[in-house]
């Protein structure tokens, strides 16, 4: 009988699930919101994720259900658990992915690492922590936050004033010194069985991961033993099914603060496709079909992965194959099939070897022939 697994959203996460699927023979569906999405070549219904009569219809072609994002309803996962689908992850979960207050809340409960933080609902709030914090903060809408939309640093309350006539609460932090940002990504199936790449090095720019290192330089030992622990202790307490990637900041005065949580492969293991043994979406799709895990060690000493933002301001990434190929043939090239935009996330290019200074420098050379 042929494995079916549903993936609603069809952007570059589902895309990139559908080799890993081809290889597994894995029947893979996917319900997007409107045609030429990154994954159309595995798109079979084309509707309103938010519509609970057209998602529910979607899954009973299919087995399981998974996600290329978090924006799914609650209402809508929970009418598809009450009609016996298998939703993976959950919408117990997912809650704390879609919501980063309920996420803060749950971290701190669990005694996990996680920066001073509050919930605030009105300018004199704000103003209190502002007071608490050196008067420096980051502010973050609670819902509906990626890539570095939804979060704002302030040094006065009035500067989230517009967010907090939204009428909706927001989380405040403090403004956290970090050396460096990692990222730990950790893959769980409902029979209980957990497994973890390495911890790599996330770089950003402008609020967008840039570049990734794997493994993340200077992090065996106990650095790396923490992260995994985190990790860990997130997927079984919160009951993740698939892949989770929890983003961590590592302080000046070398602790591990837990930043963000993304619940299905993230943009800091696409290096796994041609890094690591089992790619970060195989497992996903292993992980939602409660398979066996599949081994993350790493293939090079080193892995390089970096994002293609923009694009060429004419044409397509293929238009500059030939160079991009004949300068750096060893280098791996994922084009997400979109148009460019400014700042748009259009594809990547991983690089591996044994020296990390080689391997950077041959996949940012390769990242540069797509730019404009």
């Amino acid at each position: 009988m042929t494995l079916r697994v549903g993936v609603i959203g069809g952007g570059q996460l589902a895309r990139m699930m559908i080799p890993a699927a081809v290889n597994l023979g894995i029947e893979l569906s996917v319900f997007a919101e409107t045609a030429g999405e990154s994954a159309s070549l595995a798109v079979t219904t084309l509707g309103d994720f938010r519509d609970v009569a057209e998602v529910l219809a979607f899954a009973g072609t299919v087995d399981v259900v998974t996600f290329d994002h978090e924006h799914v309803p609650q209402e809508v996962l929970l009418a598809l658990v009450d009609s016996g689908i298998a939703v993976r992850p959950g919408p117990d979960a997912l809650l704390y992915a879609q919501d980063k207050l309920l996420m803060r809340q749950r971290l701190s409960e669990l005694g996990l690492p996680v920066p001073d933080w509050a919930r605030v609902e009105t300018e004199a709030q704000l103003a209190d922590f502002l007071a608490d914090h050196r008067g420096r903060a980051v502010v973050k809408m609670a819902i509906g936050g990626y890539d570095g939309k939804g979060v704002r640093v302030v040094r006065a309350a009035a500067e989230a004033s517009d967010w907090l006539e939204l009428g909706h609460p927001l989380l405040v932090e403090e403004l956290v010194e970090f050396r460096r940002e990692l990222a730990q990504s950790v893959a769980r199936r409902p029979s209980g069985e957990v497994i973890c790449w390495p911890v790599v090095e996330s770089i950003q720019r402008d609020g967008v991961c840039a570049e990734v290192i794997a493994p993340a330089p200077s992090s065996r030992g106990r650095l790396a033993d923490v992260a995994e622990e985190i990790a860990r202790s997130i997927a079984e307490n919160l009951g993740v099914t698939g892949v989770l990637a929890v983003e961590l900041f590592e302080t000046t005065d070398e602790r591990l603060l837990i930043n963000e949580l993304a619940m299905r492969p993230h943009n800091t293991g696409h290096w796994t496709i041609d890094g690591s043994t089992t790619s970060q979406f195989e497992q996903h799709l292993r992980a939602v079909l409660d398979l066996p895990l599949g081994a993350t060690g790493c293939r090079d000493r080193w892995s390089v992965m970096v994002n293609i933002l923009g694009g060429p301001e004419s044409g397509g990434l293929h238009d500059r194959y030939a160079h991009a190929f004949s300068d750096a043939p060893s280098v791996k090239v994922h084009n997400y099939g979109k148009s460019p935009r400014a700042g748009r996330k259009v594809g990547h290019v991983t690089a591996g070897g044994d020296d990390l200074d080689e391997v950077a420098f041959q996949a940012r050379a390769a990242a540069e022939h797509f730019q404009p």
